[in-house]
């Protein structure tokens, strides 16, 4: 489940959004994280950090990121991929719990080059756990972006890193792997075939549809332009409301989206619950080392009457950190 769209040439702003589907409610929160936090790696303890670039990211079960950008202007968003396959656990090499794997890079990289190079070099293996509503094991690819538009895919395969680094990669959905995506995609019209634009909600689809409209977007007046420019493709890419159907992975439905502007530090979310679309002003966040953890409190949202809408960076309230699920 899921979409990524990057729009890299926004009249000068990059954006980039993308559709959570999941079969339930994932009891989203959006935190804020200063500078100067430490941090394990949900395993062993052999690898830990302090947090060098403060975020912005919303929350599963408030114990995994599952999406949100760092001030530098790196972005990142976590997506279902089936065939994920992180290979054995081998304690030679340097691992990460997946709940906090995006979360480590936000912490550490300022570039998607950067995070890229170090999980090139490094080795790092990735250690699944299990959804903590469903049981099922968490299989996820992750995707980069950051201000400068550069963009990439990175997948778990035969338990061993398989990274897609290229500008021109705007677009992630989930199963097949990237590569067969690209390659399925190039059969439609406007794409570099013939066949007609996809209707339906199959990851192949919804790539598709995705990937024809971005290119086709009108450049925007300002911000509020660029926004709902970027909304709309991500809509046209959405699921609706629907009975999950164990027998089809990708029935569910579109629960959420957020945009990114990592232009101007503006982070848009959109619940397709409660019809209020909030934003938060990352400058406007105190984000220094020895400031406290921040959460905004939107799973109990009370939606239309008297609910969170607009810019609610001044909504957040203090917590205590927040306790990544560790892998099982």
């Amino acid at each position: 489940m899921c979409t990524r769209v990057l729009w890299a040439d926004a009249s000068g702003a990059v954006l980039a959004g993308r559709n959570m589907d999941w079969m339930e409610d994932m009891r989203t929160n959006l935190w804020a994280f200063p500078r100067g936090m430490n941090r394990d790696d949900g395993l062993d303890g052999t690898l830990a950090w302090t947090s060098r670039y403060g975020s912005v990211v919303a929350a599963a079960h408030d114990l995994m990121t599952v999406d949100g950008f760092n001030e530098a202007g790196l972005a990142a968003h976590q997506l279902f991929l089936p065939e994920s396959d992180y290979g054995k656990r081998d304690t030679s090499r340097p691992a990460l719990s997946v709940a906090v794997w995006m979360q480590y890079v936000l912490d550490t990289f300022a570039t998607v080059a950067e995070a890229v190079a170090w999980i090139k070099n490094s080795r790092l293996q990735i250690v699944t756990q299990s959804d903590p509503s469903s049981g099922k094991a968490v299989t996820l690819h992750m995707v980069l972006d950051d201000r400068s538009g550069d963009s990439a895919v990175v997948e778990y395969l035969d338990g061993a890193p398989r990274v897609h680094h290229d500008r021109a990669y705007t677009v992630v959905t989930n199963s097949p792997p990237f590569d067969e995506q690209l390659e399925h995609v190039r059969r439609y019209e406007g794409l570099g075939g013939s066949d007609p634009l996809p209707g339906g909600t199959d990851p192949t689809d919804r790539f598709a549809r995705a990937a024809y409209y971005v290119t086709r977007l009108p450049q925007p007046g300002g911000t509020t332009e660029g926004v709902a420019s970027l909304l709309s493709v991500l809509r046209s890419a959405a699921q609706p409301f629907r009975v999950a159907d164990p027998h089809k992975p990708y029935s569910s439905q579109t629960i959420w989206r957020t945009l990114v502007d990592l232009t101007h530090g503006l982070y848009v979310y959109e619940s397709t619950s409660r019809p209020n679309i909030v934003w938060v002003r990352m400058s406007e966040l105190d984000l220094s080392e020895g400031a406290p953890a921040l959460k905004l409190d939107l799973a109990n949202d009370t939606g239309l009457t008297g609910g969170l809408v607009g810019d609610v960076t001044d909504r957040f309230d203090r917590a205590a950190p927040m306790q990544f699920l560790p892998a099982r």
